[in-house]
């Protein structure tokens, strides 16, 4: 299913408490379950989730409280436009 990238952001989010494979898919389940969650990224050795995402279809407080509900604690996280510019230097932070 495709969908239009240019409404889509990516969230890092930096979570504690993972200890193994069996966590990221916790994590990657309860990111996932949101309407507009296109790609979910876990790794517990980074201690971080990068989440692909419709912005005006979940926020990121949305999926940080699901970490929260799924067992883990939320430490921060960065959140990038997924917009290329013209010069085709990839991605630019929001603000």
């Amino acid at each position: 299913m495709s969908h239009d990238v240019g409404q889509d952001q990516l969230a890092l989010i930096r979570i504690e408490g993972m200890h193994s494979n069996t966590c990221e898919k916790a994590i990657q389940k309860a990111l996932l379950a949101h309407r507009g969650v296109h790609e979910v990224e876990v790794d517990f050795l980074s201690g971080q989730a990068s989440v692909l995402y419709h912005k005006g279809s979940v926020t990121v407080a949305q999926l940080m409280e699901s970490v929260a509900q799924a067992g883990y604690r939320v430490t921060g996280s960065t959140q990038r436009a997924d917009h290329t510019d013209s010069s085709g230097g990839g991605m630019r932070v929001s603000e």
